[in-house]
């Protein structure tokens, strides 16, 4: 059978998350999966998929984000992504003339494609969400991103078609460039997780995530007003590289990592979530059908905040900042929100995706 490359950007969990069920969903089809990541992403992909083979490959370094004043910065680091771009290209095809691949899956990194074998890009970003002030450079965004989208016979959006339940909103609407939308596959949620049937019977369930500082920022605010919500309550801390379990009181948990089966569990017993608007979070809480929750976007994201104002405006779920969060008071009304619409699962949703677009490459 052949053999899959598959490499997510280490921004976060996120990537790697989402990726999960292609690389399950590519094992059991008998195919040989190496996954060329690092950091958390790679911690984490190696305690899920131990079968695979890995090999250490950075990618971009992560902009330090202190919040407000993410945009001045983000944009003084343009001259360093490229640099980290040119960078990614040259591994990328050292490790394409080392090894032999048959198809690679590059999950948000430009760099990992190959002229000499057929390469697909996974992003739910078609389009970037910039503050009003910004709006020549999100314009000028969508054909930098078209080039780059050039380079792979395929994109993969792990959303619904524009015209149904968008989870991603305007973030995955088909590209302006006509030439590349015969390229565009609309895949449907991909979750890491699976709702199983049980009793609801933790209260909250408090999911801390994202790139540093501000995962730690945010477990500080949340540890500090956990104790201030009624009932059972377990806190996942985001932490891959750590294995540690602690009883903060009576009725609260706090997890430094759990397992993929372990967090469907956690998640199909939670009556109420409260988390940061990443966007594979998102697609975990479809996937486990969870109705309320209070979200929490990193400042400065762009992309966290427009998702949590999207969802807001659709009914869905309450945001709020964390500048000023109390627990007590937003989750009283974040109750009254009615959650995400149903969504086809992520186990339909991937055996699609090699029916209709991997298998032609395999």
């Amino acid at each position: 059978m052949g053999s899959v490359f598959v490499s997510p950007l280490n921004w976060g969990l996120g990537h790697a998350s989402r990726d999960l069920p292609i690389i399950r969903e590519l094992l059991r089809c008998g195919h040989e999966v190496t996954i060329g990541a690092s950091g958390n992403a790679l911690a984490f992909l190696k305690r899920e998929c131990p079968e695979c083979s890995f090999i250490l490959f950075e990618d971009y370094p992560v902009p330090h984000n202190n919040g407000m004043i993410f945009l001045p910065t983000y944009t003084a680091y343009i001259p360093t992504l490229i640099n980290a771009y040119v960078s990614e290209r040259r591994k990328a095809e050292k490790i394409f003339s080392q090894n032999a691949f048959d198809l690679i899956i590059s999950d948000s990194r430009s760099g990992v494609y190959s002229d000499r074998i057929p390469s697909i890009q996974i992003t739910h970003q078609l389009h970037q969400s910039l503050p009003l002030i910004a709006w020549p450079l999100e314009l000028l965004g969508v054909y930098i991103q078209a080039d780059a989208f050039s380079k792979f016979e395929r994109i993969v959006v792990p959303d619904n078609e524009p015209d149904k339940e968008a989870l991603a909103g305007k973030l995955s609407r088909t590209t302006l460039v006509p030439s590349l939308r015969d390229r565009i596959y609309y895949c449907g949620i991909l979750a890491s997780v699976k709702k199983e049937p049980t009793k609801k019977d933790i209260d909250y369930l408090v999911v801390i995530s994202g790139m540093e500082p501000q995962r730690t920022a945010l477990e500080k605010i949340l540890l500090r007003q956990v104790s201030h919500l009624p009932g059972k309550k377990v806190v996942l801390l985001g932490k891959p590289s750590v294995d540690q379990k602690k009883i903060l009181d009576d009725r609260t948990e706090i997890y430094s990592f759990i397992s993929g089966e372990e967090k469907s569990r956690l998640m199909s017993r939670a009556r109420f979530i409260i988390c940061r608007s990443g966007y594979t979070t998102m697609m975990d809480i479809a996937e486990a059908g969870i109705k309320n929750g209070l979200f929490i976007p990193t400042p400065g994201q762009w992309e966290q905040e427009y998702l949590s104002r999207y969802y807001e405006d659709e009914g869905w779920f309450l945001s709020r900042s964390q500048y000023g969060l109390r627990l007590a008071r937003d989750v009283a009304r974040a109750d009254k929100f009615s959650g995400f619409p149903a969504m086809v699962t992520t186990d339909e949703n991937v055996r699609r995706l090699y029916r209709d677009v991997f298998s032609e490459y395999l």
